[in-house]
């Protein structure tokens, strides 16, 4: 039988086929070391001197942005063209919240760019836009999501969003209220769900909307200091609506006591429209100084019998008539608040992919740099550009990969963010919900790893503020919290998985994203073939097949290993006990089934692409990324034997080399970014002059 994953198999007649097994097989179990050009190491697998690959940058870019890519530029445009609107490396707190206003009032009224159009009906142009204008300004992206965006919730800090609340949880007597309102930013807004003593268990959300039948309005109270609405963003300035998340209450039966209906959301006038006063019963504070992102004027809100219209109330999940009658299509308090929440799942992505955003403008700077930046060098020889050592190559080529493979599997998200809203599909949603949590913690979590081997990476001059690495690492750094801690969402999928695993036993159906699990509980945790564990040839290890078999058999055994322990600790501790006493193998589950999407979505963009050299550029960094994985996880491959000592060597030289492969073509890597300098802004990445530009700043 043909061993599987055997990657050139036999052609022609028996006798050549056995022939050629044999030598094979021979070759596997006592491999021949080829040595490398240089003379100095050897290797386990057939690589040579290669040329450099040709890269076309602008199909490769082309490639990469799609077809937002007009958006993009006019924002790009409109901000070089308007110098006083570009943030200054030093401001204070309050003259960059007023400048961030100017700055989104410019994009919409004299820019005309209107995003709050595409929230809806084009969300992969709305995400588009937010990259741009997160490059330009981090603060001005969040500002921007603040007013229009999906929602986040869960959210600590900053993301706090309006405009697509009023689309997503009213109804259509909302959107003819407030849409044009909201679109022109005659109405800002924020999103006040967020309170004190409750981030991420938005079910125990303290404050109140009692209904007043007499009157036919809302009462929002504040019971307790807990229950202060905290971080939400644009409350502290500019905000005159609120979108706020509260307990709704029916009067009951019994004159003392109410019928708690669970959590709702209701629009809150905070400000007077004209005279920007705060209204009567608001009271409203200031949330001070952050560590980043201090363009967003973040604040905390407290209610005192503040009275609104029954109309308020965001209906689309759960209304209450002129008589205090409470109307439902989902028939309990659970029902309604996962419909609630499922429809604020677009933060999530909106934030893994800004995220990837910000590791493309990082790891421009530090990789320009690192290809001018020359030092040391052979005796008597020129020095030569830090990127050529190999130490340089593997701090920043790894992480090279890694950008583009978040960045086809983050519009991959929003792909099937968008047919999500488009069909409503149940299946759908659960796959987006998991996917867009997972996307979010591992991308975001490994960007602000990443922001520090960039500054790490440029020496002295990454720690000059001029060169950004400080201001992108701070105001990053939240991405990690809001819209959910990352260790909280990584649970959120372990959880999946699970309930996913147990209904493959009972005979559902999987979705998507989980489709090779059906596979791997027939094939990826049989017994691992000794004679494929020692497979070490160069076309083998690039081949996609072993790369995602490889990633999918992990987690299989990640997933089977951790039901099997949950299993055993629950009859002791219970299920909360067991969860805690498993929990760091079920975030190393979430991350291992994540990394499988990543990579499933990188093969898939690379054997799509039209352009042959963009394709083969894309080829070998996809090799890197996968074989830079397994290799920082050969312990588990070596554990049971799915990788023999002489393939996890070759795995190791192999990535070394890919490494070096793609330092080669690092430069056309980070061009098809296509980032120009005015959006960079760091002058040592700078495409010329850029010792020059960075001496003009100090004076000389």
């Amino acid at each position: 039988m043909e061993p599987r994953n055997n990657p050139n198999p036999a052609s022609g007649d028996d006798t050549e086929i056995v022939s050629r097994r044999i030598e094979r097989l021979s070759l596997h179990l006592n491999p021949i070391p080829r040595t490398l050009p240089d003379g100095d190491r050897q290797i386990g697998m057939a690589t040579c001197a290669r040329p450099k690959l040709e890269v076309d940058t602008g199909k490769l870019s082309g490639y990469m942005r799609g077809p937002h890519r007009d958006v993009q530029e006019k924002v790009f445009e409109y901000f070089e063209s308007r110098p006083e609107l570009q943030t200054p490396l030093e401001i204070s707190k309050n003259d960059h919240r007023e400048l961030c206003w100017r700055q989104l009032v410019g994009l919409v009224r004299e820019a005309g760019i209107k995003p709050f159009r595409y929230v809806a009906d084009d969300p992969a142009k709305y995400f588009a836009i937010l990259e741009a204008i997160g490059s330009v300004d981090m603060s001005l992206g969040i500002k921007m999501g603040v007013q229009y965006s999906f929602p986040l919730y869960i959210c600590y800090v900053v993301c706090s969003l309006w405009g697509g609340s009023v689309i997503n949880l009213g109804t259509q007597k909302h959107k003819d209220k407030y849409f044009d309102g909201i679109d022109n930013l005659d109405y800002p807004g924020c999103f006040a769900m967020t309170e004190l003593h409750h981030g991420s268990n938005v079910q125990a959300l303290q404050t109140t909307a009692t209904f007043d039948p007499i009157t036919d309005e809302f009462i929002i109270n504040t019971p307790n200091d807990g229950a202060i609405k905290w971080w939400i963003g644009n409350a502290a300035v500019h905000g005159k609506f609120a979108s706020v998340f509260a307990r709704l209450m029916l009067p009951s039966h019994d004159p003392k006591a109410v019928s708690d209906m669970g959590v709702h959301a209701f629009i809150v006038p905070i400000r007077h429209l004209d005279t920007h006063e705060t209204l009567p019963g608001v009271e409203i504070h200031d949330c001070g100084q952050k560590v980043g992102l201090n363009g967003v004027d973040n604040g905390a809100l407290r209610f005192n019998s503040v009275r609104i219209p029954r109309d308020n109330l965001l209906n689309r999940f759960g209304d209450v008539s002129r008589d205090g009658k409470y109307t439902s299509s989902l028939p309990t308090v659970n029902k309604r608040f996962a419909a609630t929440l499922g429809e604020l799942v677009g933060g999530r992505v909106g934030l893994a992919y800004s995220s990837v955003a910000v590791l493309k403008l990082a790891g421009t700077i530090a990789i320009r740099y690192s290809l001018l930046r020359q030092q040391f060098g052979p005796p008597s020889k020129p020095e030569v550009s830090i990127l050529d050592y190999q130490s340089h190559q593997h701090k920043l080529m790894p992480m090279l990969a890694s950008t583009y493979a978040f960045h086809f599997a983050t519009s991959y998200l929003v792909e099937k963010y968008a047919e999500m809203k488009r069909t409503h599909d149940e299946q759908l949603v659960g796959d987006v919900h998991a996917l867009s949590a997972g996307l979010k913690a591992y991308v975001t979590s490994y960007t602000a790893r990443s922001l520090n081997v960039c500054r790490e990476s440029c020496g002295g001059h990454g720690y000059a503020a001029v060169n950004r690495f400080g201001t992108l690492r701070n105001d990053h750094d939240i991405f990690q919290t809001f819209e959910g801690d990352n260790t909280v969402l990584l649970q959120q999928v372990a959880g999946d998985l699970l309930k996913r695993y147990q209904e493959k036993f009972q005979g559902g159906a999987l979705t998507v994203t989980w489709n090779y699990l059906r596979e791997s509980m027939n094939s990826y945790l049989s017994q691992p073939n000794p004679v494929t564990a020692r497979w070490e040839g160069e076309d083998h290890l690039r081949d996609p097949k072993f790369q995602l078999d490889a990633f999918r058999y992990r987690t299989s055994r990640l997933l089977q290993s951790v039901a099997v322990r949950l299993r055993k600790h629950s009859t002791t501790l219970g299920g909360f006990g067991a969860w805690n006493r498993c929990l760091n193998h079920l975030l190393t589950l979430a991350e291992s089934h994540i990394e499988t999407v990543i990579l499933a979505k990188f093969i898939e963009a690379v054997q799509n692409c039209p352009d042959p050299s963009a394709r083969s550029a894309l080829k070998l960094v996809c090799d890197l990324y996968a074989l830079d994985r397994i290799w920082n996880d050969i312990g588990t491959y070596r554990n049971v034997d799915y990788v023999a000592p002489n393939k996890a060597k070759a795995i190791h030289k192999l990535a070394e080399y890919l490494s070096f492969q793609v330092r080669n073509v690092a430069r056309e890597l980070v061009d098809a970014f296509d980032l120009p300098d005015n959006v960079t802004r760091a002058p040592i990445a700078m495409q010329s002059g850029a010792y020059s530009q960075y001496t003009n700043y100090v004076g000389f």
